[in-house]
């Protein structure tokens, strides 16, 4: 009996040793596939127009993106789509502001149409990536690089308006300037993305 007991007890611990050392491999495992997408990330961010903006954004993403150069791209354009829309809330409560002149109001209205073009075109970029597993999968390749482009432009488009205007209220301009900014350079960060898978 006494034989049988310390044998049970030997099991036991055996399993509690084999337990903790899986636990251990499956968290080391964990750490190593964790490290290789950052890695993923970090590496293809190098090749962007802006790779410190990149990283900020985009290494949140590393482990839902598992190191696929299409899930990251799709990420990016995400990315992009959020900050034209922010960008968008920004330059319609611009508009709402009191003392706008109706010149400036005039321009406003056309900026909001410019973003809500580049976030019309980003959404068409983040479906384009979507369809790569198509037989068609260069044709949707050039669409997505060409719908992120287009946001470029549209974002590049509100500034140039304003520009045009001439008496836009310097901090009105300062603020539309910051925002579209943030949408070019993130929809620049994802056509380079996207240029290089």
């Amino acid at each position: 009996m006494a034989s049988s007991c310390k044998s049970l007890i030997l099991l036991q611990l055996f399993s509690i040793v084999l337990f903790f050392s899986q636990t251990h491999l499956l968290v080391t495992a964990a750490k190593d596939s964790g490290q290789a997408n950052t890695n993923f990330v970090k590496t293809k961010c190098k090749i962007t127009t802006y790779p410190s903006l990149c990283l900020k954004t985009l290494i949140p993403y590393a482990s839902s993106v598992n190191a696929n150069s299409t899930k990251l791209c799709k990420e990016a354009l995400n990315v992009a789509t959020k900050g034209a829309r922010d960008a968008s809330t920004i330059v319609l409560n611009l508009k709402k502001q009191k003392g706008i002149k109706r010149y400036e109001a005039a321009a406003i209205k056309d900026c909001i149409e410019d973003v809500k073009d580049a976030v019309y075109e980003l959404k068409r970029a983040v479906d384009a990536m979507g369809h790569l597993g198509d037989k068609d999968k260069a044709f949707q390749l050039a669409n997505a690089k060409t719908y992120a482009s287009a946001a470029i432009t549209d974002a590049d488009s509100c500034t140039g308006g304003l520009t045009d205007q001439g008496k836009v209220n310097p901090k009105v301009m300062d603020a539309i300037n910051r925002s579209m900014a943030v949408v070019i350079k993130l929809s620049s960060i994802a056509l380079s993305l996207i240029n290089h898978i």
